[in-house]
């Protein structure tokens, strides 16, 4: 589908760039929504080096002032470009001012401390939550046209701030960390510190936290690498971001947003090591980017139950394309905090290695929400350990209530999702639909598509599914397992297993076989 006249006049009308003036034009060909052409931001002639600030790129001196001193500079002239060379270059936190590039040469290292007296306790958002947590190495709020852009590595320092369980280490790793220092408890988990301990005590409910108690435990309350807050024209380019405390990268209420030619990893093991969790943003490219992490890859997000469905700030209009995911709990994920709604997505030309999941929806009773017009197209998947296509509403769920809930505004709803073009091998299951009994996952599409797993897929409690030109090859069990369905098509669909090819169970309505 090409942009039509009216469109275009639209878009035109309200003020955003579309023709020559857009380098990322082609990448709205045919997508089936409005969503106004975004471009890089462009920033004033005014350069500076790190290094005419004191800097000093021996991987010890610690270079703060000097970031601080440069970016200050820059934005009295108006803004500019803050070039880094090549070399290590130790830091505590950066601050971010608008109309400011960070720009790495080739070679250019930063490192951030791990010292916790150099970040403060700030209140803002994690998990989709308001509460005290502890400052992003990387940190602006209320910018405009800002970017990180080049060819070096922005490094997190992240072990200095994460437990880490025994069972996700091999010997090797386990063994490093027991030498670095630290706190081992059962001889199953390493603590950095004993505020990390305490801080664990205390549980996870910390929204009641003052700020007092919140610098007493900044060691578990460790932060995002990477936190702008409420920014618009954001720019990510050629950087690697790496081994971060805890998320990756984290935009938040920020507006035209674009990550082209970015590489996100943290090891395997990084507890809540998230590549790119796209929270309340609108206007949004993710291009060619690469992910390998220790927690959900690519995700989009919008609050968490009561605070979420407050703010109402969906996270809509956004492009993934072109995309490669290696570990990661997911390849391409949807929530589980989305209690705002998530709206108008495509999601296309990607690649998931050996990720546990590969697309993945999940929420639970309690965010209310809804996720809607997600559009995914030729996605190729090999080695997903757990499932090929998830979508799940019991999320975290250990004892789901005897008696059904009535509808409210704390029900997610997962509805009207176009899937077609998936190549799966080697999967741990097909596909999974896990809806709930009083809001069915509703109006999901999959066509001209093939899984091959060891287990079948399950479509339950939903409503209007269709499966068309579809291929499902299971190693053991049923194809397919159909439970408390309704409306559901099956269309041209091969199902092949060593049992029966489809089992129904439950209450089934309306389930056409063509």
């Amino acid at each position: 589908m090409k942009f039509s006249s009216t469109l275009v006049a639209l878009l035109l009308g309200a003020g955003v760039m579309f023709g020559a003036e857009s380098s990322y034009k082609s990448l709205y060909e045919g997508i089936p929504f409005e969503m106004p052409v975004i471009d890089k931001p462009s920033f004033p002639n005014n350069q500076v080096s790190l290094a005419d600030f004191g800097a000093v790129a021996d991987g010890v001196s610690l270079n703060t002032k000097a970031f601080a001193d440069a970016i200050e500079y820059l934005s009295s002239k108006g803004g500019g470009t803050l070039n880094v060379p090549s070399g290590v270059w130790y830091t505590g936190p950066i601050v971010m001012k608008s109309n400011i590039n960070l720009h790495l040469e080739g070679g250019a290292l930063i490192l951030f401390s791990g010292d916790e007296s150099l970040y403060e306790s700030i209140y803002t958002v994690y998990e989709g939550y308001e509460a005290y947590r502890t400052q992003s190495p990387i940190y602006g709020e209320n910018l405009e046209n800002i970017a990180i852009t080049g060819e070096g590595v922005i490094d997190g320092n992240g072990a200095e701030w994460r437990q880490v369980k025994r069972g996700k280490t091999n010997d090797g790793q386990w063994k490093r960390f027991v030498q670095k220092g630290g706190i081992v408890v059962n001889d199953n988990t390493w603590y950095p510190s004993q505020s990390y301990i305490d801080g664990e005590k205390i549980g996870k409910d910390l929204k009641g936290l003052t700020k007092e108690e919140a610098e007493k435990i900044k060691r578990y309350l460790r932060p995002v690498m990477l936190k702008f807050v409420k920014c618009k024209n954001v720019y990510l380019q050629g950087v690697l971001f790496q081994n971060s405390p805890a998320w990756n990268l984290h935009p938040l209420m920020c507006e035209n947003l674009i990550l082209d030619g970015v590489a996100v990893r943290n090891p395997e093991y990084a507890q809540n090591g998230d590549g790119l969790d796209v929270e309340s943003c609108k206007n949004v490219i993710i291009y060619r980017t690469t992910l390998d992490v220790g927690d959900d890859a690519i995700c989009l997000k919008s609050g968490k139950d009561e605070d979420g469905r407050r703010r109402a700030m969906p996270t809509e209009n956004v492009i993934v394309k072109d995309c490669r995911v290696f570990h990661g709990h997911g390849g391409f994920v949807v929530g589980s905090e989305m209690s705002g709604g998530v709206n108008n997505v495509v999601v296309s030309d990607c690649q998931f290695l050996g990720t546990d999941v590969g697309l993945r929806f999940k929420s639970t009773r309690g965010r209310g929400g809804v996720v809607e017009n997600i559009f995914i197209d030729n996605i190729n998947m090999i080695d997903i350990s757990g499932d090929a296509v998830l979508f799940d509403l019991y999320y975290w769920t250990k004892n789901p209530p005897k008696e059904i809930p009535p509808v409210d505004e704390t029900t997610p709803q997962f509805k009207n999702i176009t899937i077609n073009n998936v190549t799966s091998f080697n999967s741990g299951k097909s596909l999974k639909f896990n809806g709930l009994p009083e809001m069915h996952i509703e109006n999901v599409s999959i066509s001209n598509s093939v899984f091959t797993a060891i287990d079948g897929g399950l479509l339950s409690e939903s409503t209007g599914v269709k499966l068309e030109n579809v291929s499902i090859r299971s190693k053991k069990g049923s194809a397919l397992t159909i439970n408390n369905v309704k409306d559901a098509q099956l269309v041209n669909c091969k199902l092949f297993s060593p049992e029966e090819s489809i089992l129904r169970t439950g209450k089934n309505e309306n389930i056409v076989i063509k």
